[in-house]
């Protein structure tokens, strides 16, 4: 699941999965990913959100609601603004790529945060 506004970002970050061998869905807000979640909880094997996003929910406040309704969900964070905020705010065991990113680093966070058993980055 990509959680992101701006369609740019959208189009190459599923660009990226799809060629990393990665099926991806599109939410654009926060809300509309929450619901997706919330409807079909197998489907989805991790969460991508930028922070910034339209709606009332930010991608922070995704990412918790993510990890209310599937515990082990690995979450990516993407922000061009709000790293700073990352340890205080972020999920446990999650990763923040900063933008702008390469798409390379986008599929290697997904595939060390799906194969490893445990996470290797997060906020303390």
């Amino acid at each position: 699941m990509v959680v992101e506004d701006d369609q740019l970002i959208q189009g190459m970050v599923n660009e990226a999965l799809t060629e990393g061998g990665f099926q991806s869905s599109i939410a654009a807000t926060g809300e509309e990913a929450v619901t997706l979640l919330q409807d079909d909880r197998e489907k989805y094997r991790a969460l991508i959100t930028d922070i910034n996003l339209l709606g009332r929910l930010d991608g922070w406040e995704v990412a918790k609601r993510a990890r209310e309704i599937n515990p082990g969900m690995p979450v990516i964070y993407m922000t061009g603004a709000a790293a700073d905020q990352w340890t205080s705010r972020g999920v446990p065991n999650s990763i923040l790529l900063n933008k702008p990113f390469a798409p390379a680093q986008l599929v290697t966070a997904v595939s060390q945060l799906l194969n490893a058993g445990t996470l290797p980055t997060a906020p303390t």
